[in-house]
């Protein structure tokens, strides 16, 4: 089993970095293989409406990393998103990475590209707007027919300065349980897909 990490931070190995790979530690103690796909440093480009993705599986346009993650998505078993919060929402760029694939996902509908992975969000917050941000990554999945995992609390640490979120034990202890509830939820879908 695979899960892939979409960090839409502007900051690389930032707070958010940090929050997805407290998740992943618990997801290695199951044996369940990740990657973190960082977005910093990159601009993914908006939808351009073409509709021209319908029948083939991922937008045709090329000139940012969407594809390749887009590609990374369909064969991974589970997904996280996480990103910041930005003007009380996600970053620009999770942002046009989510249209874009919700896109190729509805004008692909009978392919059913994500339907029944499992998803979990996360997100870094200075003080306020973590639930709008985490609300946006939970409606994508909600709108792939996806699996969502909670925890605790709602899945999102303090913190303003890179590392700062490491400070709230708090946090961290939500993102653990976050990581043993998606490691559940996926051992029980893969029990059911082998029909034990």
């Amino acid at each position: 089993m695979k899960v892939l990490a979409i960090n839409g931070s502007a900051r690389k190995n930032g707070n958010t970095a940090i929050l997805i790979n407290t998740v992943f530690e618990e997801l290695h103690k199951a044996g369940i293989e990740t990657e973190m796909v960082q977005l910093s440093g990159t601009i993914i480009e908006p939808c351009k409406a073409c509709w021209a993705c319908g029948g083939r599986k991922n937008c045709v346009h090329g000139k940012d990393l969407f594809q390749e993650i887009f590609e990374k998505m369909t064969q991974a078993d589970g997904i996280i998103l996480g990103s910041p919060v930005y003007t009380a929402n996600i970053s620009a760029n999770m942002q046009a990475f989510l249209e874009r694939a919700s896109v190729v996902t509805d004008m692909n509908r009978g392919e059913n590209l994500l339907q029944h992975k499992v998803g979990a969000a996360v997100t870094a917050a200075r003080r306020g707007g973590a639930l709008t941000t985490l609300d946006a990554m939970y409606h994508f999945f909600m709108l792939q027919n996806m699996f969502v995992a909670g925890s605790s609390y709602w899945a999102f640490g303090y913190g303003q300065m890179p590392g700062d979120v490491q400070n709230d034990e708090e946090g961290l202890d939500t993102m653990r349980n976050l990581g043993r509830n998606m490691t559940y939820l996926l051992k029980a879908l893969e029990e059911r897909r082998n029909g034990s």
